[in-house]
């Protein structure tokens, strides 16, 4: 369990400092070519190699850490029972998207995220759908159930409905930072009315998100999914360091337009994710200290009676 938790922070980090650099990248390097004239040959080939497969770096160990903890805290089985289902219903939906239209709206992929599956979708997209998808969903149980480890049906349709809302209000800064900024990952090739991004494109992203995390819940209906308060940092991280790179360069990329559709994803995004991982139930540990205090206040307040002394 040890070596688990150590190869967790390590992704963690590794998916952290990679979207730092990335970020660097392109917000000081690219609009000050410059500064890349200046390297020596071997830090121009470092920049170029980041810019090449910067993005692909981050996604997989994001993904990999996200696995990792899904592993060590859900098991094989659920990790696997959500891990699959995210993958290729999201591949499937992006598959159709590029070749359709829907449920998207008419894009395709450019470069900068890998090899291109079917020669449309980069092999790292359905790896984001899979480790932001989980993290929204996780977060959104905890919170939900409050640590009960299975829900009922009003609560499961809860957490789908809150995981999927986060996954697509991350969208909202994800989507102008990676289309319309200098350097782009991805071209609508339609005027979008929100944005620059077609409302279906709103609409897929929250309807794909909930299509495989119903699928998630039904096959862990028989699993007891118990993830206390303390179990959220790594979710949580997640979320909202993904959240923020989008969001800075959004705002800094784009016109103060963007500000608005920044502030409507950090009051659907960010500020649920924070408060649903805040409900989630306590650790055991907190639990315990608490029962102590209460036991010793209970004493002081009723006095000790010896057994069998009189009363007047």
């Amino acid at each position: 369990m040890k070596q688990l938790l150590m190869a967790e922070r390590f992704c963690l980090i590794a998916h952290v400092v990679s979207m730092a650099f990335g970020l660097a990248g392109l917000l000081l390097i690219v609009p000050n070519p410059e500064l890349v004239m200046s390297l020596p040959p071997a830090g121009q080939t470092l920049f170029q190699w980041g810019m090449a497969g910067g993005g692909v770096v981050y996604i997989i160990f994001g993904a990999a850490a996200v696995a990792i903890y899904a592993y060590r805290t859900l098991g094989l089985g659920a990790t696997l029972a959500f891990l699959v289902p995210s993958v290729f219903l999201s591949l499937s939906s992006e598959l159709l998207g590029t070749s359709t239209g829907f449920p998207f709206g008419n894009y395709h992929y450019l470069s900068g995220l890998g090899y291109k599956i079917a020669g449309l979708v980069p092999f790292t997209i359905p790896l984001s759908w899979f480790y932001l998808g989980l993290v929204s969903y996780i977060i959104a149980r905890a919170g939900v159930g409050g640590g009960k480890g299975k829900l009922n049906w009003v609560g499961q349709i809860g957490a789908i409905a809150l995981g999927s809302l986060l996954l697509t209000a991350w969208d909202f800064v994800l989507d102008p930072a990676m289309s319309q900024t200098s350097v782009p990952f991805w071209e609508f090739e339609e005027l979008g009315a929100f944005f620059g991004m077609p409302y279906r494109n709103l609409a897929g992203w929250m309807g794909t998100g909930a299509l495989f995390m119903s699928v998630a819940a039904f096959l862990w209906r028989k699993t007891s999914i118990k993830l206390d308060r303390s179990e959220m940092g790594l979710p949580l991280i997640v979320y909202l360091v993904n959240f923020a790179f989008g969001a800075i360069i959004t705002v800094t990329s784009l016109d103060s337009r963007f500000w608005f559709p920044t502030s409507l994803a950090v009051l659907l995004g960010v500020v649920p994710a924070i408060v649903l991982s805040w409900l989630a139930k306590p650790a055991a540990d907190d639990l315990t200290e608490a029962i102590p205090s209460l036991e010793s206040a209970l004493k002081a307040e009723i006095p000790s009676q010896r057994v069998g002394a009189l009363h007047k």
